[in-house]
């Protein structure tokens, strides 16, 4: 009488297969699990969260591993079962973006800053390959240091191109041998930035920046930001910079922000929405960011409004570029009056003027569209609020939202109150989720430390590093949730930032994150992230494979694009269930990251896949 577990596997090898062949496929499994174990780099050998059980303790586990492991093995029998390790791809691909085709875009007939837009549907991404660094790339300095100076080899901006950039750029920024050192005293505008930022606090009536947190001002969304010299700052104020900035195909300001540790995407807006819900920001700033104001009939100002919190703060600064003594020119002239006809259409207040800088007030008040003329721009219609790259709309969006609170409002406190949390619809799970994700962070970091800082030993009776906790100054949340451990990192006092991402096809929580101040986006996971390669240390996914499989994504695109935009040396923590992560760690080895899976022990089928990117030199 055959057993049932042979039954079982019948079922999934086939039910014409032979009782002699499945015990050679077994006998073949235990051999590889030996080879396999055995060879595994001695750098993970000690990675344990708790001690590993008997092998028998767990009957209905060790079936699940017998039976995946069976799958497998009639995979790679079949031929189509896991492929050998993809090659590198070409030099002309070291800062290859997907979706950012500017010549193929031409050719489609986009112009007027169309062809820059983000278009997955034309961008082919041909034979998988793996992005490689430049040939002089090096691993960044450990924060605070590599806030203020990169490593020229890093980044595509040459010698040549910062010769030939403004006098503003060349005073923001020295160029060294190997290095570019930003010094933020030396001028980003003005004075400099501390003196721009003080400036502009004082032109919303508050003694200095300091104040800004107290004003309601805790979400930046910094556009066209040059450098990320204003962003820096601002972090160094407990703020939350958001940089966003067109694709370069040189020189790009994403690039460098983000090579310096500094919250960064590429985005936008020429035609179609940033992916942001909204009511997302309490500050949206624009110094020379180049946008052309009076055209398209006001729609760039339209999609800030919609990202603006109600009483929230547009400030806008204009290059210096008249003589002293000289009238403003015509041109500049007929913006500044185009913006401001526009601006009162749409309930805003200029609030200060003041040189170069302008700062206008959105209306605290949502009764003030529904009281404007007909010809006055008009509401949206309900559901128009799905801001992943929709077009442009002509139209309000958020008015009638309950999220509608004035940052006036807000507590003072860097938690969500009661009220704030009811708008959200208090979803139950959300003090359990940041309890979950707190110790989840502890076990992360302990299993993480020993080996970020296996140069740097820890001695028997030293206390525990303190920040910036070595080389991890960003990480991705790749399903962020409510941004609990976004959340758990602040309160750890850890000096990193998460770009938290919410996948649009799964629970929209992106205005709860943004509510509380993290960074955050929408993103389709079937598709490429919009950065530059190699912009993130650490990369982390709770559930996301589980989530893509049931979408039909393919495993092997995620893994090649998390490959791109992971750093050499950077890190993977992926969470999910055992079926999972078994086939995550056939798509590791296919991108050559040493992988190791780890059994949690906490009474479930969920499995941690660690995973670091190895710095290949070639």
């Amino acid at each position: 009488m055959r057993s049932p577990l042979l039954d079982k596997l019948s079922l999934i090898c086939g039910r014409r297969l032979p009782v002699s062949w499945l015990v050679l496929c077994f006998t073949s499994v235990l051999v590889l699990i030996a080879v396999f174990g055995s060879s595994f780099p001695k750098s993970f050998d000690y990675v344990t969260v708790t001690p590993v059980p008997e092998i028998y303790s767990n009957y209905r586990r060790l079936k699940e591993q017998t039976a995946v492991d069976y799958f497998q093995l009639r995979t790679v029998s079949s031929g189509a079962g896991r492929q050998g390790e993809l090659g590198l791809c070409g030099k002309e691909r070291e800062n290859y973006v997907p979706c950012y085709n500017v010549t193929a875009n031409v050719l489609l007939g986009f112009k007027d800053g169309e062809e820059f837009d983000r278009r997955c549907e034309v961008s082919s991404q041909g034979k998988f390959c793996l992005v490689r660094p430049p040939k002089d790339y090096k691993i960044p300095l450990r924060w605070p240091a590599g806030r203020d100076v990169i490593w020229t080899g890093n980044v595509k901006i040459t010698k040549d191109q910062f010769l030939s950039s403004g006098s503003i750029t060349k005073r923001m920024m020295l160029l060294e041998e190997n290095q570019i050192a930003f010094h933020s005293q030396d001028g980003l505008i003005f004075d400099g930035v501390k003196d721009y930022s003080r400036q502009i606090a004082e032109m919303m009536g508050l003694g200095s920046d300091s104040e800004f947190f107290q004003a309601g001002v805790r979400t930046v969304l910094d556009i066209g930001c040059g450098f990320g010299s204003f962003g820096a700052h601002l972090v160094s104020l407990k703020l939350t910079a958001l940089c966003v900035a067109a694709y370069e195909a040189t020189g790009s300001q994403v690039q460098i922000a983000l090579e310096r540790g500094l919250p960064a995407m590429i985005g936008n807006f020429i035609s179609r929405q940033l992916p942001y819900p909204s009511l997302s920001f309490d500050m949206v700033h624009c110094a020379q960011c180049g946008i052309v104001w009076d055209k398209k009939e006001g729609m760039f100002l339209i999609e800030f409004d919609r990202l603006l919190k109600p009483g929230g703060y547009f400030v806008i600064t204009s290059p210096i570029s008249k003589p002293p003594g000289r009238a403003t020119s015509s041109k500049k002239r007929s913006m500044l009056t185009s913006l401001a006809q526009f601006t009162e259409k749409i309930c805003w207040s200029l609030i200060a003027q003041q040189d170069e800088t302008f700062i206008w007030q959105k209306t605290a008040d949502a009764h003030c569209y529904s009281s404007l003329k007909k010809n006055e721009v008009p509401l949206c219609k309900e559901g128009y609020d799905t801001p992943y790259y929709q077009t442009l709309m002509p139209c309000i969006i958020g008015a009638s939202s309950k999220r509608w609170i004035p940052i006036q409002n807000k507590s003072s406190s860097p938690d969500l109150s009661s009220v704030e949390l009811e708008v959200h619809g208090n979803p139950e799970d959300f003090f359990e989720d940041l309890q979950v994700w707190k110790l989840a962070l502890k076990n992360y970091w302990s299993l993480l430390t020993p080996l970020i800082f296996s140069d740097h030993p820890k001695r028997p009776g030293d206390e525990d590093p303190l920040p910036p906790f070595n080389m991890v100054r960003n990480v991705m949340d790749m399903n962020a949730h409510y941004g609990g451990l976004n959340a758990a990192f602040l309160e750890e006092m850890k000096s990193v930032w998460v770009m938290n991402v919410v996948p649009v096809r799964a629970r929209n929580t992106l205005p709860l994150i943004l509510d509380r101040g993290f960074p955050g986006v929408f993103h389709d996971w079937c598709e490429p992230f919009p950065t530059y390669p190699r912009t993130y240390d650490l990369l982390h996914a709770n559930g996301l494979l589980s989530h893509l499989t049931s979408e039909r994504c393919s495993l092997v695109e995620l893994f090649v694009e998390m490959d791109r935009i992971l750093r050499p040396e950077g890190w993977v923590v992926l969470s999910d269930k055992l079926g999972a992560i078994e086939l995550a760690r056939a798509h590791a080895t296919q991108v050559r990251w040493d992988a190791r899976v780890i059994d949690v022990q906490n009474g479930n089928d969920q499995r941690l896949l660690v995973c670091q990117k190895p710095f290949v030199k070639k």
